[in-house]
């Protein structure tokens, strides 16, 4: 029997320790497979932050360095200067990114650091017990807005694509998601666009990515999914920011 289907060399042979649902794992692999098949595995490097992304070296088959919580582009910055023929990419979450990592990311951009950046949004703080992030979707229900999360008290969603998108050194911006089959296609062939375009050197790429996260959202796997498409697509809309390689 011929085998259509294998783990990618760019994942170690380990088991996925996140909850189950959660988005991490499909992301995980959607990154190893174009690591594969741009045949970079060997001079790649990623960068994991704090938070649910920390485990990311736990699974990665190549090197991978941690920073502290929000700072990821910054230390990818340095290690893309000092070693600009390696692929340097960021790996982080919402709180890490879009909350203590805001200045590191928008400066990053502002820059045009040819670095690749997967932005994970799940709406909430994962790791330490489903607090509000600045992703949180007006009226979302979590630890710190237990009666959902409002405008006046709480602010709005910070929108990363759209805050970025005004950035001069930005190469390119893409919205996606993992919540469906058809959704992870696309996921996947964004990611290898990003990666992509800092082979060839044309800057700054992030990809942002809707992740489910079951257990903090009190959902069912299936209905974490559901949720995705009907409620948290509305605040974050899926599609391309910018694209200066069109």
């Amino acid at each position: 029997m011929t085998k259509i289907l294998k783990r990618p060399d760019s994942l170690k042979p380990a088991r996925h320790l996140y909850c189950a649902g959660c988005g991490h794992g499909i992301i995980h692999r959607l990154v190893a497979e174009v690591i594969d098949e741009l045949n970079v595995r060997e001079i790649t490097i990623g960068i994991a932050p704090v938070g649910c992304a920390v485990f990311a070296y736990d699974y990665f088959n190549f090197d991978v360095t941690e920073a502290a919580h929000g700072r990821p582009p910054a230390v990818a910055t340095g290690i893309k200067r000092v070693l600009p023929d390696r692929i340097v990419f960021t790996y982080q979450g919402d709180g890490d990114l879009a909350a203590i990592g805001t200045a590191e990311i928008v400066h990053a951009a502002t820059r045009g650091e040819n670095i690749t950046v997967i932005f994970v949004n799940n709406t909430t703080y994962g790791m330490t017990g489903g607090q509000m992030a600045p992703t949180t979707v007006i009226g979302q229900k979590t630890a710190t807005t237990p009666f959902g999360r409002r405008p006046e008290y709480e602010g709005y969603p910070i929108k990363i694509c759209e805050l970025l998108s005004s950035t001069e050194g930005v190469c390119y911006l893409e919205r996606v998601s993992v919540n469906n089959p058809k959704n992870v296609i696309r996921a996947k062939k964004s990611i290898k666009k990003s990666f992509q375009n800092q082979i060839d050197k044309r800057g700054f790429s992030l990809v942002e990515v809707l992740s489910m996260c079951p257990v903090n959202w009190g959902k069912t796997p299936i209905e974490s999914c559901k949720w995705v498409e009907e409620v948290v697509t509305k605040t974050f809309p899926l599609g391309v920011f910018k694209d200066k390689t069109v």
